[in-house]
């Protein structure tokens, strides 16, 4: 099994990007961590960030017929990218999305995910933790 890991824009400035609302994990602790949890679980991961829309949107549609699965913080396109909504419903395959933030307690622009209702899970809020939680729920759920 292969799941895809997506980050989008500014999160590979996580540890120091306001580290009261993100925490000071970095992206690559992240990454590793997911690494980790992965080979517990005997499934590949591959991580990928970009601050580009249109890039990422190339990853969702490469990883048709390549990936199990997708794992993705879209970051601010989360709440903005019917684009990337499109992408994850045309590729069908199964996702979950995640936040470090609880995105449903912030600034009202913020209330709202465009990719959540095709999501099979949101997490949010727990931090870089929730990470691997998003990983472990979607690789239960592919195995059901």
């Amino acid at each position: 099994m292969k799941i895809l890991v997506l980050n989008g824009p500014t999160l590979n400035l996580l540890g120091t990007r306001e580290p009261h609302i993100y925490g000071t994990t970095t992206l690559a602790e992240i990454e590793r961590d997911l690494m980790t949890v992965g080979a517990e679980l005997g499934v590949t991961v591959v991580c990928a960030q970009s601050n580009h829309e249109g890039e990422l949107i190339d990853r969702i549609q490469a990883a048709h017929g390549d990936a199990d699965g997708i794992l993705i913080n879209a970051g601010a396109y989360s709440h903005t990218s019917l684009a990337i909504r499109d992408a994850l419903a045309a590729v069908a395959l199964p996702y979950a999305e995640v936040h470090l933030s609880n995105i449903f307690a912030r600034e009202p622009e913020r209330r709202h995910s465009t990719l959540a209702a095709g999501a099979r899970a949101v997490v949010c809020g727990f931090g870089a933790p929730g990470y691997a939680l998003a990983l472990r729920g979607l690789v239960a759920a592919l195995r059901a």
